[in-house]
């Protein structure tokens, strides 16, 4: 089939089957901006250089940062970060171990942010990426190389507008058709990524971006055009609405159009991918602490609540300056892995079974099974009213080797697992009774 230059037709294709199947994704975000590793509470790291260099500071927060950066660079412009940048700790095959070990099935790179700065080789950033500045390293191809054969796809995030590109200051359509369009083409030829997710499309409409052209390309020249998810931001007026899945950040879908969308408030046509920090932050903060960071229990519920409705989650972690992944970062990361080890296929290829549950309950379904997740320790007999009682069914606990006593009540599903204590059970945090007939 051969996607016209329109939204219509290119809504018409299916987000590729592997994406749907994955549901846990990782999302990295690393760059000059790691550097001052600075931010506000709430606030986003990554946007440090455009808050240093706002003339007039329009919030607190922009003031926060101008402080920051007076009292600890001076009046030091943000390019020159570009000279400590160096990722001389950067390790892919740590990395890629980790995210293989996390239980992440797709990564989402950092390839470009807003401020222009390419952490790969490429001919339309010259002077401005990792492999001519001081790392003179192409993390992006040396990340790409080592998640092959670990079962994890990769993937990237590339920004579509550039804060200080003097093209897109003079002309933002000669900027996507002579910059941005030849740039992402470059980009996806040579590391052909699965996915594709782009972002800073809000200032203009699709149109402007020329933002179908280049999407017909995509799906009918390129040579990822069988697999590879572009996301949703392809202009101010397409997230939710038109492109590939849809995609929300802590929960909103979208508030350019002037009124705020979230994930609970609309009922979507097509697989959509929550992304969010561990804390708030994408780019490493070092103001944020333990209390600001989500427990492993915070993101497995995350988890499961997002793919009990259908969606994925891509969880954010932002690298130190030097290449490391901080500790904290990591055993959030490990904490899951270990979890999803034990109760993956209650996630992985799953299919909604109810999308609005008890609270502290989730549900999902695969190969004829239906799968229960519990916060609740399971010794104690939880009712899942979503479940009408049948005496056909068998049940069990993922993890454990107990049986399971189940009881009608009123009508509905009561189970009970023979346990004592944590010990008898190979994980924590969440727990997955299987159903079949």
């Amino acid at each position: 089939m051969m996607f016209e230059n329109n939204w219509e037709s290119l809504n018409s294709r299916k987000v590729p089957e592997w994406f749907g199947k994955a549901k846990f994704g990782i999302f990295i975000h690393w760059g000059l901006y790691s550097i001052p590793a600075y931010a506000p509470i709430k606030d986003y790291a990554e946007w440090y250089g455009y808050s240093c260099n706002m003339e007039e500071p329009q919030t607190p927060a922009q003031e926060m940062y101008k402080a920051f950066h007076k009292e600890h660079y001076n009046s030091k412009p943000y390019y020159d970060f570009v000279n400590e940048f160096t990722g001389h700790r950067f390790d892919a095959e740590k990395w890629a171990d980790l995210f293989k070990r996390s239980g992440a099935k797709y990564i989402n790179f950092v390839s470009k942010h807003h401020d222009g700065y390419c952490l790969y080789e490429t001919k339309y950033a010259p002077g401005l990426n990792s492999m001519e500045c001081a790392p003179k390293r192409d993390f992006l191809m040396e990340l790409k190389n080592a998640m092959e054969g670990t079962g994890v796809r990769f993937g990237v995030y590339h920004s579509v507008y550039e804060w200080w590109h003097p093209y897109y200051l003079e002309d933002p359509e000669k900027y996507a058709l002579e910059h941005l369009h030849p740039m992402l083409k470059e980009l996806v030829e040579k590391y052909q990524p699965n996915t594709l997710f782009t972002d800073g499309e809000w200032e203009h409409e699709s149109s402007v971006w020329h933002s179908t052209e280049f999407l017909q390309w995509l799906y009918n020249e390129s040579s990822v055009k069988d697999f590879i998810v572009p996301n949703d931001r392809w202009g101010k007026e397409t997230r939710g609405r038109k492109g590939g899945n849809f995609t929300t950040e802590y929960g909103i879908i979208d508030v350019y159009l002037g009124t705020e969308r979230r994930i609970d408030d609309v009922e979507l046509d097509r697989p959509f991918e929550e992304c969010r920090g561990i804390g708030c932050s994408f780019g490493i903060n070092k103001e944020e602490g333990c209390e600001n960071y989500l427990t492993v229990k915070e993101l497995l519920v995350t988890l499961c609540s997002l793919v009990s409705k259908g969606g994925n989650f891509l969880l954010n972690i932002g690298p130190d300056g030097d290449g490391t992944i901080p500790p904290l970062m990591e055993e959030r990361l490990l904490g899951m892995g270990k979890w999803l080890e034990v109760n993956g296929e209650a996630i992985y290829e799953s299919e909604v079974y109810c999308k609005k549950a008890s609270e502290g309950v989730y549900y999902t379904q695969r190969d004829g099974n239906i799968y229960a997740i519990t916060e609740k320790f399971p010794s104690k007999a939880t009712v899942f009213p979503e479940i009408e009682y049948s005496p056909d069914y068998k049940a069990s606990l993922l993890g454990s080797t107990a049986d399971v006593l189940i009881e009608n009540a009123d009508g509905k599903l009561s189970l009970k697992a023979d346990i004592c204590s944590p010990e008898d059970v190979a994980c924590e945090h969440l727990y997955v009774f299987k159903l079949s007939k």
